[in-house]
């Protein structure tokens, strides 16, 4: 089997400002009805529609963390918490609100979703296991799930509270230690060595891992699950291409322009979700999570803050915990910006960018434990699977996905309707959008040489042995202890995370076994590192690179008052090349969308960057 060659392809504008930019094709093809390629070509779209996009992905946002709080609550006993899990629920989306808000805005600058994930989930469940009684079942072909244990034998059982508190607990240490590794640089220094065959293996791991917990919400009622996926299958990819008749497009120039617009593959999450939620609500509640939407007072209206229920309780368990919830959530958000930026066409991100991001994912994380939630904030693969999906991505729709999230935690009984989402809804929502990040992770495979004997194995044993070794501690007979309840904690947490272990085993063979740049895929232009990437660039997309990755105007006149340990979170003087020469010259955004040249000549940077 022979390599494929790539050919070049011309970068596309993320639209980070406001404007929805679609993904192009790998290889240029002349614009026709049956094209999947779809663009804005004179400036962005109206608020409404970025509404609709937004809309969406709140409800990918919203089907995990319903997803990510029932699998907890599930593991403690019922009957404990001293206040609604509508609120709990609640305080989750303000963090996730805020943290989305300013990740956008000064961390990656990439239209990325914060949102709890996996990787928090995991070290969650180990410190509730230990901490509480509990007897493991496998009903079916659903995932592990923990019972309270009621036997003779058992011993008394401890606060619920208590045991979420020091779940927080641990959320504010791996927020504390992501926001340190970033200050100090870590991670974009570790990400110049992460070639297509260390994010490779990840993105499909990561596709892969929650497919358990997909398996166990759409159990609840199988028909009503293959009906959304087939739903969201049909709108996006069979009727991706159905352009309805031409609406009025209004950008912020005075003319006035019609396009055709993809609406079925712009409402592939909307129509399937409408759709079988109405359904489920003729078949009755017996699909809804009664753990989440039980029926109690939960307030119109608070402000969430700090110490609301109690402080989070800092513990060694909850220190080791966190520990491997800040170095899991870092492996993870890393490949999302390999992933985001791929989508999009964009350069990968520098180190000042990683950097940035994870620093602010941090400060998402320590509000979210000071704010009593269970999980904290990180870059969501599911919504980067939406992205994929629509094929547009937005800074502008990002920006209201968190202005969403923050006026739904300031209103518990709102949040408390999202509880009804029936789990066959959650099921398919989350396994279309994780099918489409393992996708993602194998077509990554083809920018190294996939013939070469050692990147195979480097690819068959991350894989693997990132699938094997979860499996492995949850099938022992005799439970890891090394007599050190805290080791146990940060031992079972690490070898259960399968993103960790697919990029720390992928990263180390990378770089000990030897292979030449081209073998390891380190000369093609994607995933390749920056520095690498650096040489190849014209000067025009280096400036894009720098539009796209650097800091807003005001804050980048700040960068030269930080203090010089800190300056790996500010681009360097050759990364923004000459982004303030000027104005860019009429039509050279136009050159970088395909039929923008014909459709609208005189588009300009400034067009695309318009409110």
């Amino acid at each position: 089997m022979s390599r494929s060659h790539l050919h070049p392809i011309p970068l596309q504008s993320v639209g980070s400002q406001d404007a929805p930019v679609p993904l192009p094709r790998p290889l240029a093809v002349p614009q026709n009805s049956s094209s999947h390629t779809w663009a804005s070509p004179c400036g962005p779209p109206t608020w409404g529609f970025s509404c609709l996009l937004a809309l969406q992905h709140f409800l990918v946002l919203a089907s995990l963390l319903c997803a990510s709080h029932l699998l907890l609550l599930r593991s403690l006993p019922p009957g404990g918490l001293s206040y609604p899990a509508a609120q709990l629920l609640a305080s989750s989306f303000f963090s996730c609100g805020v943290s989305t808000v300013v990740q956008t805005g000064m961390g990656s600058r990439l239209p990325l979703v914060q949102a709890p994930s996996l990787e928090f989930l995991i070290p969650a469940l180990v410190l509730t296991s230990q901490k509480l009684p509990l007897a493991i079942q496998t009903p079916g072909n659903s995932s592990v799930v923990l019972h309270l244990c009621r036997r003779p034998g058992c011993h008394s059982l401890e606060l619920w509270n208590t045991s979420l508190r020091e779940v927080s607990g641990a959320v504010v240490v791996s927020g504390l230690l992501q926001g340190m590794l970033g200050l100090l640089g870590a991670p974009g220094r570790l990400f110049l060595y992460c070639g297509p065959l260390v994010l490779a293996p990840s993105l499909v791991v990561a596709g892969l891992s929650a497919h358990r917990e997909v398996a166990q919400f759409c159990s609840a009622h199988w028909g009503l699950a293959l009906l959304l996926i087939l739903l969201m299958v049909v709108c996006s990819q069979h009727l991706g291409s159905f352009q309805v008749p031409p609406c009025p497009w209004r950008p912020t120039s005075t003319s006035s322009t019609h396009i055709h617009v993809p609406a079925f593959r712009f409402l592939s999450v909307l129509i399937p979700v409408a759709c079988v939620w109405v359904v489920s609500a003729l078949l009755g509640p017996s699909i809804i999570s009664l753990q989440l939407s039980a029926p109690t007072q939960a307030p119109w209206f608070w402000l969430p803050h700090p110490g609301e229920w109690d402080w989070p309780l800092l513990t060694p368990r909850a220190l080791t915990a966190g520990i491997s919830m800040a170095l899991a959530a870092s492996t993870s958000s890393l490949g999302c910006y390999a992933l985001c930026g791929q989508l999009l066409r964009l350069p990968p991100p520098p180190p000042h960018a990683c950097n940035r991001g994870l620093s602010l994912e941090g400060l998402g994380s320590v509000l979210a434990g000071l704010l009593g939630s269970p999980m904290g904030t990180a870059s969501s693969f599911p919504n980067v699977g939406t992205v994929s999906l629509f094929q547009a991505g937005s800074q502008r729709v990002t920006h209201i996905v968190g202005l969403l999230c923050m006026g739904l935690g300031l209103s518990p009984r709102l949040a408390q309707f999202l509880t009804t989402i029936p789990l066959p809804v959650l099921g398919g929502v989350l396994g279309v959008t994780q099918a489409v990040v393992l996708s993602a992770g194998f077509s990554s495979f083809h920018l190294a040489d996939i013939d070469s004997g050692r990147n195979v194995f480097i690819v068959g044993f991350s894989i693997f042995m990132a699938l094997l070794l979860p499996r492995w501690l949850q099938e022992a007979p005799v439970p890891l202890n090394t007599g050190w309840s805290s080791l146990d904690v940060l031992l079972r947490s690490l070898l259960a995370e399968p993103i960790f272990l697919a990029g720390l085993l992928g990263f180390l063979l990378e770089n000990t076994i030897s292979g030449t740049r081209l073998e390891r895929g380190l000369s093609q232009g994607l995933l390749s590192s920056f520095v690498a990437q650096e040489a190849q660039m014209s000067q025009k997309s280096r400036e894009k690179a720098a539009q796209e990755y650097g800091l807003p105007f005001p804050i980048q006149d700040m960068c030269p008052c930080i203090p010089q340990p800190l300056h790996f979170l500010c681009p360097m003087p050759e990364d923004l090349g000459d982004e303030e020469g000027g104005p860019s010259e009429p039509g050279e955004t136009a050159d970088l969308l395909p039929g923008c040249g014909e459709s609208c000549p005189a588009c300009s940077r400034e067009g695309l960057r318009s409110k």
